[in-house]
C-alpha cells in the first residue's frame, strides 16, 4: 500500500483564494477591508520570518495588513495598551500577538486581554470554553486547517476512531474537541499513555502533535489509516546541515496508511490560510454579515 499524500500547499492555495474571493465582495458589496493586527514583541528568528509571511498572504488576498514590532524588553502595560488599541479599533478584525513571547511577559495575561471576537487564532480563554461546549467559536487555525483537511479527505468523519497524540492548548485538546464535533470517537494520547503503540493501532485517524521528531513510526499505524502530522521538527543531516521531518517517521508510515500529510508541505501552509479564514469570519460577524461557508466549523 502507498499512502495518497494530503498536499496541505495546494489546500491551502485554495482556501486563500476562496478567501481572496469573499474579501473582494465585502470591498465590492459593503465597502468593509478585513483588517489583521499582528504584534511581535524581541527580534526571535523563526517569529519574525512567520510575521513576514503573514504579512505578505494578508495583502494577497486584499486584506490591510498591520504590523506592530516591539522591543524585547516592552513592559507588560505598554504591551497591554498597545492591545486595548487594536481592540477598539473597528478597522482591525483579528489581533494576533506572536508566540512565544519574552520570559518577562505573561502570555495567558496577554492573551486574554484580546477581545475574543477578535482573537483569530483561537486562544482566549472565552473561545477555548466555546469551543469545548460546541458553541460558535474562533477555532485555533491548526486544528481547524487539519479538520478542514481531513473533511476533505473522507467527507463524513462520523463514527471514525480518532487518536490525538499530544495535550497542549494550542494543537492537542483543540483538535480532540473538534473531532468530537464532526462524531468521532476521540483517544488523547501522550508521554503517559500505557501502550501508546497499541492505542495508536487502533485508530482510523492519528493526529500527531506531540513535538518529538519520527517518534510515530509505520508499525505503529493501522493499514490504511490517515495519518495528520502537525510536528516540524529540525534534525541534523549525516552529510552536515539540517532537514525539516514531522512526529511521524513519514516513509515508514506512508507505507501503511491509507493517506498521509507530508512534512513540511502539509499541516504548516494550512496554520496562515486558516488565520486569513478567520479574520473573513470575525470580520462579517462584526458587521452582522452571513459567515463565508466552508471556512469555519
Amino acid at each position: 500500500m502507498s499512502a495518497t499524500v494530503i498536499d496541505g500547499k495546494a489546500f491551502a492555495a485554495t482556501v486563500r483564494q476562496k478567501v481572496g474571493g469573499h474579501v473582494a465582495r465585502l470591498k465590492e458589496e459593503h465597502g468593509i477591508t478585513p483588517g489583521l493586527a499582528v504584534v511581535l514583541v524581541g527580534e526571535d528568528p523563526a517569529s519574525q520570518v512567520y510575521v513576514r509571511s503573514k504579512g505578505k498572504m494578508t495583502l494577497e488576498v486584499g486584506m490591510a495588513s498591520y504590523e506592530h514590532k516591539l522591543e524585547i524588553d516592552t513592559s507588560e502595560a505598554d504591551l497591554l495598551a498597545l492591545i486595548a488599541q487594536l481592540n477598539a479599533d473597528p478597522k482591525i478584525h483579528g489581533i494576533l500577538v506572536q508566540l512565544p513571547l519574552p520570559p518577562h511577559l505573561d502570555s495567558d495575561l496577554v492573551i486574554n486581554a484580546i477581545d475574543p471576537a477578535k482573537d483569530v487564532d483561537g486562544f482566549h480563554i472565552s473561545n477555548v470554553g466555546l469551543l469545548g461546549t460546541g458553541q460558535k467559536s474562533m477555532v485555533p487555525c491548526t486544528p481547524l486547517g487539519c479538520l478542514m483537511m481531513l473533511r476533505d479527505h473522507h467527507g463524513s468523519l462520523s463514527g471514525m476512531n480518532a487518536v490525538v497524540i499530544g495535550r497542549s492548548n494550542i494543537v492537542g485538546k483543540p483538535m480532540a474537541n473538534l473531532l468530537l464535533g464532526d462524531s468521532c470517537t476521540v483517544t488523547i494520547a501522550h508521554s503517559r499513555t500505557k501502550d501508546l503503540p497499541g492505542v495508536v493501532r487502533q485508530a482510523d485517524i492519528v493526529i500527531a502533535a506531540v513535538g518529538r521528531p519520527e517518534m510515530v513510526i509505520g508499525d505503529w499505524i493501522k493499514p490504511g489509516a490517515t495519518v495528520i502530522d502537525v510536528g516540524i521538527n529540525r534534525i541534523d543531516k549525516p552529510e552536515g546541515g539540517t532537514r525539516l521531518v514531522g512526529d511521524a517517521e513519514y516513509a515508514s508510515c506512508a507505507a501503511v496508511a491509507g493517506a498521509i500529510t507530508p512534512v513540511p508541505g502539509g499541516v504548516g501552509p494550512m496554520t496562515i490560510a486558516c488565520l486569513l479564514a478567520n479574520t473573513i469570519t470575525a470580520c462579517c460577524r462584526a458587521n452582522g454579515l452571513a459567515e463565508p461557508e466552508g471556512l469555519t466549523v
